[in-house]
């Protein structure tokens, strides 16, 4: 029952982080998985992080569906390129060794932390580009009666989502912590918007993974954690969907940033020096 409630506990806080800052939580449940089971299966671990962001995803998605913040052409369009690649990653990870897994994550996480903090969101999306080829115009009206404003790469932001797909499935973690700095520095969408569409992309593509995983017999031996790790991520998404309602855009980019980092080196330490 210790246990049960301690994963309850740990689904909570990863659910309200990752729906705050838009990505699913599995960049940090990942790691603590790989510190607390050291000699699991790749698999093993990258099936339970993806069972748990899918859940935590939905309910997020659910969230910030009611404050009408998904940008839904979008990210349909962004959903339906990740699931290849999704579905392939999910396959691959069975098979990769833990140490240059562990370390190559790290790497991931740093080059991500540095590309979301010059992306400067404080300062607002890049100005609209409405010539350029493949730009399409958004306008999002919140709930609160937020005008949102900004220009949509379509076919960069499929090449994009493909990529992220793949890789996002391949390191366990359902792509949120490559998708929110892309939208955001790339692509150009507002922190909000982007924390948000991130959400719908990553419900639909954890579950395929997922479902992949299940496939496989990867979660047949740890499908309790999982279960209690999702019941505390559903939780927490509500409440990080309704944080998000009162925390500044630069303030989540901070957060994505610092906790991408801290991770990135725990993560390092124990490919590299095994602790």
């Amino acid at each position: 029952m210790l246990a049960a409630a301690g994963f309850v506990a740990l689904g909570i806080g990863i659910g309200t982080l990752g729906t705050l800052i838009g990505a699913g939580g599995g960049f940090i449940l990942l790691p603590i998985l790989a510190i607390l089971s050291p000699q699991e299966p790749t698999g093993t671990l990258t099936a339970t992080s993806l069972a748990v962001v899918a859940a935590n995803a939905t309910s997020g998605a659910i969230a910030y569906g009611r404050q009408r913040r998904i940008d839904l052409r979008s990210g349909l369009a962004f959903a339906i390129a990740t699931l290849p690649g999704s579905v392939a990653g999910a396959l691959l990870a069975r098979s990769i060794p833990r140490g240059p897994f562990d370390v190559a994550f790290a790497v991931v996480l740093v080059a991500l932390a540095v590309v979301v903090v010059r992306a400067r969101p404080d300062q607002g999306p890049p100005a609209p580009e409405g010539r350029a080829w493949g730009s399409t115009p958004r306008e999002l009206v919140d709930a609160a009666g937020v005008v949102h404003r900004y220009q949509v790469k379509v076919p960069l932001g499929i090449a994009i989502s493909f990529v992220v797909g793949f890789a996002s499935s391949l390191l366990g973690v359902g792509g949120g912590f490559i998708h929110v700095p892309a939208l955001i520095a790339v692509l150009g969408f507002p922190v909000h918007i982007a924390t948000a569409t991130s959400h719908f992309v990553l419900a639909i593509m954890a579950t395929a993974a997922t479902g992949t995983h299940i496939a496989a017999g990867d979660l047949a031996d740890v499908w309790p954690r999982a279960l209690y790790l999702a019941i505390g991520a559903v939780a927490g998404a509500q409440l990080g969907a309704r944080l998000s309602t009162t925390v500044r855009g630069a303030v989540i980019v901070r957060l994505l940033a610092g906790a991408l980092v801290i991770v990135a080196l725990r993560l390092a330490a124990q490919g590299l020096l095994g602790i």
